[in-house]
């Protein structure tokens, strides 16, 4: 996929958090830590790596990510509008009763979404699925999926890492969001998840390491990822939980919390946005 100018991207990820930020205040509930933290990876992916057709939703040989901490899905419900799958406007019903913009994304409602995720650690297996599918197709289409810290703590990952290396699978990209929080508190006083990169290579992977708000090098990831032969794909982001809103950065509070009227309203106009 042809790349822009670095701008261009910055440019649509702060759309998309100004998006997260009132979606998940409209809901009354969600989960604006994480998909903050997450918002430039999943920018990255849509609009500068992945081979899909907003048209063309399940267009053949096309490019796939799963988001397997699924909670997430607010940002990725923002990119997918702001790429053309859906009008903007329509996910700003998320969580709503009726809506097919839930709290956890679901394939068989939302264009765009190749995998109903929530259960985290599960994400990962489908997506082990979906490139050793792609290999029996002799399809060109790359899979990515995106897990959070956390998550690793699931063995249900370990065991589909375990599979991805046995299979050599090449045409898969495991993406960590790696803020460092979760829902109880530090990963490190939780269940300590580092050293990553280590795990990800004792497991048959190849792994890089980048700064997961910094688009060239997670671009130059992506680039060193998509040419390695004969094995999976590791990239582990060092991100801020709450990115890009100076009072949830670094807090495991907004991991689950909406944001009130006034707390929303500083976060937009923060975001250069207009309330």
């Amino acid at each position: 996929m042809k790349r822009e100018k670095i701008e261009y991207y910055e440019e649509i990820a702060r759309r998309i958090r100004i998006d997260i930020i009132k979606a998940v205040y409209n809901a009354g509930s969600g989960h604006p830590g994480g998909s903050l933290s997450a918002a430039d990876l999943i920018t990255a992916l849509y609009f500068g790596e992945m081979n899909v057709d907003p048209r063309n939703p399940k267009m053949e040989g096309r490019d796939k990510f799963v988001l397997s901490k699924g909670h997430a899905v607010p940002a990725q419900y923002a990119a997918l509008g702001e790429r053309g799958y859906f009008p903007v406007e329509e996910m700003m019903s998320l969580r709503k009763l009726g809506s097919p913009f839930q709290g956890h994304g679901n394939c068989h409602k939302v264009a765009g979404i190749e995998m109903s995720t929530g259960s985290l650690g599960q994400g990962v297996s489908a997506a082990v699925g979906m490139a050793l599918a792609n290999r029996l197709d002799r399809s060109k289409g790359r899979i990515y999926v995106l897990l959070g810290d956390g998550e690793l703590q699931e063995g249900i990952v370990w065991e589909a890492c375990m599979s991805a290396g046995h299979y050599k699978l090449d045409n898969l990209c495991v993406i960590v969001d790696w803020n460092g929080l979760q829902i109880d508190g530090k990963n490190d006083d939780v269940m300590r998840v580092a050293p990553i990169a280590d795990k990800f290579r004792a497991f048959g992977f190849h792994t890089v390491e980048t700064d997961g708000h910094d688009f060239a090098r997670i671009f130059d990831a992506f680039d060193e990822a998509g040419g390695v032969k004969g094995s999976p794909s590791a990239i582990i982001a060092r991100t801020v939980k709450g990115k890009g809103v100076s009072f949830m950065e670094d807090q495991a509070g907004w991991h689950g919390k909406a944001p009130n009227e006034e707390q929303a309203r500083e976060a937009v106009e923060e975001l250069g946005g207009e309330w």
